[in-house]
């Protein structure tokens, strides 16, 4: 490795032992594939602190499956350090880095104004150079004067350009001040006349350590896809402490085919959850079969007494809080009850007269089909 690449990050990512302490895992439904994304994030080519390599570094020690790096194109604060005139410079640096492993590399830019139009992300992009009209690279540029010149080409010019690239757009973190002060997301006239031309196709719900219920109720009644990412700039291990037990904010995505057109076919079709501080947020098409996948009732035996035993094993990194349902009163516990992620937990129920099959059904607490609304489940078991 020559000085040069040392001293600018090139390379490939280091793969990571596995650590599945750390690993983002949930899994795949009876119908689709489930792919753990990331679609906004940053590096130095931009206004993070870190080169694109380590953001491939850090979504293999999350196990993720797919991730974007999307660099602001109108705002470049680290233009004087870092002048790049190719805006796809960070993208074919994270391909270049995710040689050699699985990781699908998303091409995608943030589209970055004033409101009402805001931040946009444009993911599936083919390049980036087409989505932004800077000055001349001849001429002397500093970030003030390349911002300025930036942002004079209307934002729904750049949104038209993304969709001629067949790109998937999404409005991001929209409850930031100084886009709505009071945090408080109403959907502007920009936005909605986007969305209704099919220009606009989801919204963040989650976005780092914020959740916008407003935004979830936007997405649902604009028939938006529901987004939730991590928008990191700094490292990882820094905001999200996941060798705490945290997480960084991701999008489920399920999908016909682990391919970048499978993501995309799946995003376009609204096939998300999104999973955040040990909350899962979806449409109830979506949430119910992954909370199906994740759980599982057996082993039901009555032993030597009246009362059944059975076990709830839960297969997914989310500690599911349930509430009973059901008629059948527990011996253990009380009505709510908590299967940490990947383990079993032992029921014993009063079922009065034994029963053939027991089904319980259950409010999950931590999963969410509408800002106000949970999920419930019903698991059910033969006994042995």
């Amino acid at each position: 490795m020559t000085l040069t690449s040392v001293l600018f990050g090139h390379g490939r990512a280091h793969i990571p032992p596995k650590n599945e302490a750390r690993r983002i895992t949930f899994p795949d439904t009876t119908h689709y594939l489930t792919i753990i994304l990331d679609p906004h994030t940053h590096s130095v080519f931009s206004d993070g602190h870190v080169w694109p390599r380590i953001r491939v570094g850090e979504a293999l020690r999350d196990g993720l499956d797919a991730i974007a790096i999307t660099e602001h194109l109108e705002y470049q604060p680290h233009l004087e350090d870092i002048p790049h005139h190719d805006r796809n410079r960070s993208y074919e640096d994270a391909v270049s880095s995710a040689e050699e492993t699985d990781l699908i590399i998303v091409p995608g830019v943030e589209i970055t104004r004033r409101p009402p139009a805001s931040h946009m992300n444009a993911i599936f992009i083919n390049d980036a150079n087409t989505l932004v009209r800077v000055p001349d690279p001849n001429e002397p540029q500093d970030p003030k004067s390349y911002s300025t010149k930036a942002h004079e080409w209307p934002a729904q010019k750049a949104v038209e350009a993304a969709n001629e690239q067949g790109a998937f757009v999404f409005w991001n973190h929209s409850w930031w001040r100084p886009h709505f002060p009071n945090g408080i997301t109403i959907m502007p006239d920009f936005h909605r006349n986007n969305a209704k031309a099919g220009l606009l196709h989801g919204i963040e719900i989650v976005n780092g350590g914020s959740y916008s219920e407003e935004s979830f109720q936007i997405a649902l009644e604009y028939n938006l896809t529901l987004i939730g990412t991590s928008d990191i700039h700094g490292l990882i291990d820094w905001d999200y402490e996941p060798h705490k037990g945290g997480h960084r904010p991701v999008t489920l995505v399920f999908v016909e085919e682990r391919t970048m057109e499978g993501i995309r076919d799946a995003m376009f079709k609204r096939r998300t959850v999104v999973w955040f501080k040990n909350i899962l947020m979806g449409r109830a098409d979506h949430l119910g079969p992954l909370l199906e996948a994740c759980l599982s009732l057996h082993g039901a035996t009555y032993g030597n007494r009246e009362i059944l035993s059975v076990d709830v094993t839960n297969f997914s990194d989310a500690d599911f809080h349930l509430r009973n349902k059901s008629d059948y009163s527990f011996s253990d516990h009380t009505d709510i009850i908590v299967v940490p992620q990947h383990s079993t937990e032992r029921l014993r129920i009063r079922t009065g007269n034994k029963v053939e099959k027991v089904k319980l059904e259950f409010e999950v607490l931590n999963a969410l089909t509408t800002p106000k609304k949970t999920a419930s489940i019903a698991l059910e078991a033969k006994v042995e």
